[in-house]
């Protein structure tokens, strides 16, 4: 890469600022430097309203870009502003268009950004999408455009089909990383591993737990014999205990481990060769998959436990006594993902067993069966912050709370920087009061004054956003459904949340008067999400005359009309 000092004559004006323009008291490669250890892409934007030499500095410096609203900037004025990127991290769609909230050709086509970059950075070296439209002719301009490519990451992506994972695995001669997470992903041949070529070595991180097909199994385990920098490898459940018996004998460096099927009948033998090949796994600090797990095998598990720090069950049932069996192993675990199977005697083990614990998600096993009998309840969440008093970010899905549980579990665990607590039943209230759910969420956000992200749910009236308007400074995601009761709850959040970055609404009474009222504050807000609210057309057409500047950002729903509805009363842009 050029110096800055090479290079600053040649960079175009920066934007007016009511900053001096005085030359910097650091010698530009001192200053290159010190930039260089600033890896926070908000402290390197912080750093170049210094000053028009550090804006410079920073503009030539800079190998990495965040950006967290696809069509908040385009690729030809990020290419402009930052000349050098070789790491691009980019997200599309809303986040409700994981539950099918976003019409299929919503937008987020990542091929205009690639052909953007094949002009402007050839040099390219790490993409990561989440929520992008990716399909086959895309990868295989991807593969053949980036000579250096080494690191693909694909979360929650669409549109591609294994053909399109096999021209990268024949073509991305230098690749350390390809990870497919939760994709919608067309499954076409399981022989795109067999494409890597035998000479390829340079692989550290492979992830392909969520494919739903058969691998070649011969082509992947003589991948993991040649890759001896592989730290990370998470399968799909086609893999059996006896595969991934032969697989952690060829790789016992890894750090990342997601296994397959964990159920099968294995022999004496197999049982004990299984249990010493974990015991060879030394490094092992995060653990996944785990699919039918079953309290026959998990105690093969038990030796590479000891320093586990994550451990995702996710994708598997387990019960309350083998979770508990299984935490007693895990005396350093700082995450863990469970699902409600364990119910409250489950957690009530993880409240024992994990005083590190900093995070825990709780989800459904069967988020659709209203009459299925376990679960988990304010017990089960009472217990864990009893004893997980470093827990700062929760995600818990529960059939019943109350609001005295919920003052409970903040008052022990204050440092909540993200609580996404769900009530399944929508607009649930107190269980035992009867009485809506305010005062719990005034609790939160009361007590966790470093609160950044907050999921709101059960019966609520405008009372809990008049609390979150009045103490949640530092909030920067706000999700919501089924809650409050008029135009007032929004205005509450929008006038007291400066902080506020994206805001998620949905089956909400909020209507124009709400949706108008944050027009000061949406420039300086990332997305905006509302749907079966109670909007009209002229409402949305306001808010387009208002704020000019969102059309020629070029949101997707700008384009053809103001705004985007479904069922004549529902909005979505970012």
């Amino acid at each position: 890469m050029e110096s800055y000092s090479k290079r600053k004559r040649e960079c175009p004006s920066s934007p007016e600022s009511t900053q001096p323009s005085s030359s910097s008291t650091f010698p530009d490669e001192v200053l290159e430097r010190v930039l260089a250890l600033l890896t926070s892409h908000k402290d390197r934007s912080s750093v170049s309203l210094v000053c028009r030499n550090w804006y410079h500095a920073e503009q030539w410096s800079r190998t990495r870009v965040f950006i967290g609203n696809c069509y908040s900037v385009s690729p030809e004025i990020l290419a402009r502003r930052f000349p050098n990127i070789r790491c691009v991290t980019l997200k599309g769609k809303p986040r409700f268009s994981d539950f099918n909230l976003v019409p299929h050709n919503w937008g987020a086509d990542i091929h205009a950004w690639l052909v953007a970059f094949a002009n402007n950075y050839p040099f390219l070296e790490e993409l990561r999408l989440k929520r992008m439209t990716v399909n086959d002719e895309s990868l295989e301009f991807l593969a053949l455009n980036f000579p250096n490519f080494k690191v693909l990451s694909l979360l929650s992506c669409d549109g591609f089909s294994t053909d399109g994972l096999a021209a990268i695995t024949t073509h991305c001669k230098n690749l350390t990383e390809l990870d497919i997470h939760e994709n919608g992903i067309e499954d076409r041949s399981g022989n795109w591993l067999s494409c890597f070529p035998e000479s390829f070595t340079s692989l550290e991180v492979l992830n392909y737990a969520n494919l739903g097909s058969e691998v070649n199994f011969d082509a992947l385990e003589r991948l993991v014999s040649r890759c001896k920098s592989l730290k990370v490898l998470k399968v799909n459940k086609s893999i059996s205990l006896e595969q991934l018996q032969r697989l952690l004998v060829r790789a016992p460096q890894l750090v990342e481990l997601g296994t397959g099927t964990f159920v099968q009948d294995l022999t004496p033998r197999q049982c004990v060769e299984l249990e010493s090949a974990f015991n060879n796994c030394k490094n092992i600090h995060t653990l996944s998959g785990l699919w039918e797990a079953t309290v026959l095998h998990l105690p093969a598990l038990y030796p590479a436990c000891s320093n586990l720090t994550f451990l995702n069950l996710s994708y598997a049932a387990l019960q309350s006594g083998e979770l508990a069996k299984l935490l007693a192993h895990c005396p350093r675990l700082q995450r863990l993902w469970v699902l409600d199977t364990v119910e409250d005697k489950g957690l009530e083990a993880v409240g024992s067993n994990c005083p590190l614990l900093e995070e825990l998600r709780v989800f459904p096993a069967d988020p659709f069966d209203e009459e299925i009998i376990h679960g988990v309840t304010e017990a089960g969440f009472l217990a864990v912050s009893f004893g997980c008093r470093r827990l700062h970010y929760v995600l818990y899905f529960c059939r019943q709370m109350t609001n005295a549980a919920v003052a409970t579990i903040v008052q022990n665990c204050p440092g909540f920087t993200h609580f996404r607590l769900c009530i399944m039943n929508p607009g649930q209230p107190d269980y035992l009061t009867n009485e809506p759910m305010d005062e719990a969420f005034g609790a939160v956000v009361r007590t966790c004054t470093k609160l950044q992200r907050l999921s709101v749910s059960g019966l609520l009236t405008d009372l809990t956003f008049e609390y979150i308007g009045n103490y949640a400074k530092n909030l920067e995601v706000l999700s919501v459904a089924f809650a409050g009761s008029s135009d007032r709850g929004m205005q509450c959040v929008l006038g007291g949340c400066s902080k506020l970055r994206k805001l998620e609404i949905r089956d909400c009474p909020f209507g124009n008067l709400a949706l108008l009222s944050g027009l000061e504050k949406y420039e300086s807000m990332r997305s905006l999400w509302m749907s079966a609210c109670n909007l009209t057309m002229s409402g949305c057409r306001r808010l387009a005359r208002e704020m000019p500047s969102w059309a020629k950002k070029g949101c997707p729903s700008f384009r053809t009309h103001p705004l985007n509805f479904r069922n004549n009363c529902s909005q979505g842009f970012a």
